[in-house]
Order: structure tokens, then C-alpha cells, then sequence
């Protein structure tokens, strides 16, 4: 299938999930992806779920961090360049829904794209190589391709993966993981 196709298709899927399905596979992906060994790194890039697209829950994955101590880093987008700022997650950081209802950090310390060891990828779906459909914007494909190649990137989707994403194009950064309710998937 080709990307459009998918993003139309998983929205429809993501669209007929309850509230508690969501807060269940949601814990399902957090209980995963403590079995991957990237719990030595320093800094971690964390999307807030937009609650109206359905997204996975990532609250249960901050919870993870924060138990181990670790540095959190959140964006904010700019929807006129199409790039993200990223800025250190503190005890007094206050966010703020844009107009996509993304909650976003208000402002903050801002960390740079090279200090960060692992971003965690929000995604519609994926492919058995790492490929991943976005909502299409480019936020992602801009900021992971700014990140160091020894950043490891995982994706977290409620669904698991189609056979191959056909419109692929050469400058999408594959994902290294990708975590869902029922397996881990390594690229």
C-alpha cells in the first residue's frame, strides 16, 4: 500500500478503538519496551499523545523515565517551517495545546538534537524494513534525519506491521524498533 492509503485506513482503525483498548495496549507498549536494552542512555525524546487522534498513551512511558532517572525532552512544532524545538522536560515546564491539539511545552531549556539518545516515534503505521507513515507533515523525517545516526529510534503503533510501504522515499530514516501491544519489532 502507499502511504496515503495507509494514513486514511489506520486513522479509521485508530477511530473505532474504546478509551480503555487505548489505556490497555497503551500499558501493553510500556510493559514492551522495558524488555529492550536502551535503558543506559541519558536523554530521551517523549511525544505527548494528541487524546483526539487516538495516539498511543505515552503517559505510561514517562512514568518509566522518570522512575529511572532519566532526561526527558519534549517538542513544540513550528507549523510555518515545519521543524521542532526541543526543550528539557522540568518539574516546572507548562504546557499548552497548539492548534492541531498537540500539547506543547509553553518554553523551557532547550536541548540540542545531538544529545539525544532515543526518540520515541509516533507513527500510523509501519513496514517489516522500519518504515514508518506519519500524518505527512515531515516533523519527524526533518528532526530524525538532524539526529545522530547512533540515535535509536522506536516507533509505537497498536497495530502491527503491513508487509511493505511501496512510496518510500530515499531520504525517510528508517525506525530501529518498533513496540507494539503483542511483539517488538527490530529492524
Amino acid at each position: 500500500m502507499v502511504k496515503k492509503e495507509l494514513r486514511k485506513s489506520y486513522k479509521a482503525l485508530r477511530q473505532q478503538l474504546s478509551s480503555m483498548e487505548i489505556e490497555e495496549m497503551s500499558l501493553a507498549i510500556a510493559n514492551n519496551l522495558l524488555k529492550l536494552e536502551i535503558w543506559n542512555k541519558t536523554y530521551y525524546h517523549l511525544f505527548f499523545s494528541i487524546e483526539e487522534q487516538k495516539e498511543v498513551e505515552t503517559e505510561f512511558i514517562l512514568h518509566i523515565l522518570q522512575g529511572k532517572d532519566k532526561e526527558i525532552v519534549v517538542a513544540k512544532s513550528d507549523f510555518t517551517t515545519l521543524e521542532m524545538t526541543h526543550y528539557l522536560l522540568t518539574d516546572n515546564t507548562k504546557f499548552k495545546k497548539n492548534d492541531y491539539n498537540i500539547p506543547e511545552p509553553i518554553d523551557g531549556l532547550e536541548v540540542p538534537v545531538s544529545k539525544i539518545d532515543v526518540v520515541f516515534v509516533p507513527l500510523l503505521a509501519f513496514d517489516k524494513k522500519g518504515n514508518r507513515v506519519g500524518y505527512g507533515k515531515g516533523f519527524y523525517d526533518k528532526f530524525l534525519s538532524e539526529c545522530s545516526p547512533e540515535t535509536i529510534k522506536i516507533g509505537l503503533s497498536f497495530f502491527e506491521s503491513e508487509q511493505l510501504i511501496e512510496d518510500v522515499f530515499d531520504d525517510d530514516i528508517p525506525l530501529n524498533f518498533c513496540i507494539t501491544p503483542k511483539k517488538i519489532y527490530s529492524f
